[in-house]
């Protein structure tokens, strides 16, 4: 059964009122947007803890600096410099949480999901996750630091 991004909004809104919190990320190159929160649910310290076989909710409420037609995602977990794609379940921004077309200077939450296949690797890496816009330009490029176990 593949989740889909409604499904994922229904995880956030029962994990925000267990009290989630916000985790600290480190911007790597937004320039048609600005990151207000990046949440993810369950992550409660850095790094992340991330279970195999396991699937984490992921909102980030930004701001565009951009108008725009369209949005892709892309998530990379990054090992040794060298980026390692993540297959998410909907790549389509303007299918998880964005009304499309994207407007400048209006506040939107994106929502999806990040599952963590069995067969990874046990690893201390770094995920990054960007939402392009038509123009390829980055809405918004967050980096973390996780932890992969079994």
């Amino acid at each position: 059964m593949q989740v889909t991004c409604p499904a994922v909004a229904i995880l956030l809104a029962l994990g925000a009122l267990c009290g989630a919190q916000p985790v600290k990320f480190k911007d790597c190159g937004s320039t048609a947007g600005k990151i207000i929160i990046v949440d993810i649910t369950p992550c409660p310290s850095l790094p992340c803890v991330l279970r195999k076989g396991q699937s984490y909710a992921v909102n980030v409420t930004f701001t565009s600096k951009t108008s725009s037609q369209t949005s892709t995602a892309a998530v990379h977990g990054i090992l040794g410099g060298i980026p390692v794609p993540f297959n998410i379940p909907n790549a389509d921004g303007c299918k998880c949480g964005i009304q499309c077309p994207i407007r400048n200077n209006q506040i939107h939450h994106y929502i999806n999901s990040l599952p963590v296949k069995s067969e990874y690797p046990s690893i201390k890496l770094v995920v990054e996750w960007e939402l392009k816009d038509e123009h390829d330009k980055d809405i918004f490029c967050w980096r973390i630091p996780v932890q992969i176990s079994g």
